[in-house]
């Protein structure tokens, strides 16, 4: 590439190093930022600067001067700011909050479940010292991190026995592990479900060593089809609630209370993996039916797993629940070491759990029921108080409400649209895609959606405190423009 005069006039002008690291030396914003961190930003700051003078794209705000009408003075105070900038952005923290206002309740993509405020503390109140994780207090010999979760597990879902790993593919990849290793499972055909990252269920089943059976069709399985499936070399039957789909139309399928029947008649055991299991029955607030975790234990199931991160509304997680003599075969599995959750986990889980004591106080406070059971009107006074908020800002920004719908999220209830009062933004001169890429910039970044041409903005998944927050962003938005 050939580099012109005037090129070759401003690479004169960068710079060095020390000259910047000298600067911000005496600048008290970089008081705080480790001297490596301040390094590292003013060579990329450097490099930026030497990338624009080659490229001919300018610098920043000035990209309309020629470059050898700035001075070295000029060039240095923008390889500062930009060392300033890099700086910051290299010493703050990947994982940070984010503003949802996509309306999707369980997203799995920020974060899933968030946790209730006395949650929190007891995660706190258990990890800043030390706690009894593998400790018995009563005998003051070492004891299971798994009692410490157990009982509370037990008590609302009827279960003999419970255990706790990492997520649910992990509890159904330890539990198949377990179960059926070097031997047959049988699954119908229509719940070989695939989860996110294309995680499939015959791809747990090869990793545990298992071999899948498939039976019945797509739509439609019948009791026979796992009769006529069954061999000598078949260690369990499984079933898998389609939790992030829904087959409708010419269906049929076997329930786990006649799989049960049929386990117990050939004296197989049998698996569900419930997937966003849920311990509130839905139906009774005019959502959906979903099966609850206490109604798959009372069939007699010997095994049932199913996530603590999702409509449990807790930390992430795999929850195993069954009959005990099961349940000690998993717990005694190798695997589980390097599937078990840690301390912050199982101080999470069993305040979120503790909470389901009471389902009133439960529905009022663990987030993920609170914000998929939010009264319309309430979204629509939290839409209202946004608009006022928006309509201030004025300069081009126009905002109308609009009925639409929001997701339960997370594989859950595919089918459910929750009606929201959503406000609706448009920017004069300003794109939709432009809007969205300007919020997911900000700090703290800010995610919706974009429909019909227009930025959404769905109450149901954003707390009112952060309502002044996205006034603040809008702004920033119309004054950039109109500068």
């Amino acid at each position: 590439m050939t580099i012109s005069q005037k090129q070759q006039t401003g690479l004169r002008k960068l710079p060095n190093i020390d000259t910047i690291l000298d600067h911000a030396g005496k600048d008290l914003e970089f008081k705080d930022i480790p001297k490596s961190i301040v390094l590292a930003a003013a060579r990329r700051a450097v490099e930026s600067i030497r990338n624009a003078i080659i490229d001919n794209t300018g610098f920043d705000a000035a990209e309309d001067k020629n470059l050898e009408d700035f001075t070295e003075e000029q060039i240095l105070e923008i390889a500062i700011e930009k060392t300033r900038t890099f700086a910051s952005d290299l010493y703050s923290f990947n994982l940070k909050k984010v503003i949802n206002a996509t309306g999707v309740v369980v997203h799995t993509n920020l974060g899933r479940s968030l946790l209730e405020k006395k949650v929190l503390e007891n995660i706190v109140e258990v990890t800043r010292g030390y706690s009894n994780l593998e400790f018995d207090l009563t005998s003051g010999t070492r004891g299971s991190r798994y009692s410490n979760i157990e009982k509370i597990i037990c008590e609302l879902t009827g279960a003999e026995a419970a255990m706790v790993v990492n997520n649910n593919a992990a509890a159904v990849l330890v539990c198949l592990d377990t179960a059926a290793r070097g031997k047959k499972v049988i699954v119908s055909r229509g719940e070989l479900v695939e989860i996110g990252g294309s995680f499939r269920i015959p791809d747990v089943m090869t990793k545990s060593g298992c071999t899948l059976t498939e039976t019945g069709t797509t739509n439609r399985t019948h009791p026979n089809d796992y009769e006529s499936a069954i061999e000598s070399e078949t260690a369990l039957l499984l079933k898998v609630h389609t939790s992030n789909y829904s087959v409708v139309g010419f269906t049929s399928s076997v329930s786990l209370k006649e799989l049960v029947s049929i386990g117990a008649k050939y004296h197989i055991p049998v698996m569900e993996d419930l997937g966003s299991g849920t311990l509130i029955d839905f139906s009774k607030y005019g959502l959906p039916r979903e099966p609850t975790i206490k109604e798959s234990v009372s069939t007699g199931a010997d095994i049932v797993t199913f996530s603590g991160d999702k409509l449990l509304g807790g930390p992430q997680a795999g929850i195993i629940v069954g009959k005990k003599d099961m349940i000690d075969k998993i717990k005694a599995n190798p695997l589980t070491r390097a599937l078990r959750i840690d301390k912050m986990t199982l101080a999470g889980l069993e305040a979120t759990l503790s909470l389901y004591r009471d389902e009133a106080k439960a529905i009022s406070e663990i987030p993920t029921l609170r914000m998929l059971l939010a009264p319309f009107d309430e979204l629509e006074q939290k839409a209202q108080t946004l608009k006022t908020l928006l309509e201030k800002i004025g300069n081009g920004l126009k905002v109308t409400l609009k009925t639409l719908p929001s997701k339960a999220g997370g594989g859950s209830m595919p089918l459910l649209d929750l009606p929201s009062r959503c406000i609706c933004v448009t920017i004069d001169n300003t794109t939709p895609n432009s809007i969205e890429i300007l919020l997911r910039n900000n700090t703290p970044p800010i995610i919706g959606r974009i429909e019909e041409d227009m930025f959404i903005i769905d109450p149901r998944t954003i707390d009112s405190e952060d309502l002044p927050v996205l006034q603040v962003a809008f702004a920033k938005i119309v004054e950039k423009d109109n500068q």
